[in-house]
């Protein structure tokens, strides 16, 4: 699931370069700059903090909920710097991908030793 999809692959080569320059320990907004750096030194379109409205029961929901980035309109990527990650957490990027009517999504934890165990996939 990872290693398949180009894109995918390309989000995890930039953020092991900004968790390899940075290391752990940081504020999420500090990897999510950095993460934004590397995409556009690769040319790779993405949207930041990007507004999720939805319809429910034809009504538009805006609760200004963001989604902290969303590459090529295809990929979720949900940061997260943090201890531990925790269901809610999963729970979240799962929500996210199917109110957003996105098919996949990285949560990305750059609190970890290695950040190989700070990922994961997700498909709506």
């Amino acid at each position: 699931m990872l290693k398949d999809n180009p894109l995918v692959s390309q989000v995890i080569g930039a953020a092991i370069e900004v968790h390899k320059v940075l290391g752990p320990g940081l504020l999420e907004s500090a990897y999510e700059a950095c993460l934004c750096r590397e995409l556009e030194l690769c040319n790779t379109p993405f949207r930041r903090q990007a507004p999720l409205t939805f319809e429910y029961k034809g009504m538009t929901i805006d609760c200004a909920y963001r989604m902290d980035m969303v590459v090529a309109d295809s990929l979720l990527l949900e940061l997260k710097s943090v201890d531990e990650v925790h269901p809610i957490h999963e729970a979240q990027i799962i929500s996210y991908l199917k109110l957003a009517k996105l098919k996949q999504g990285l949560l990305i934890n750059f609190n970890v030793r290695l950040l190989k165990d700070g990922l994961r996939s997700f498909l709506n």
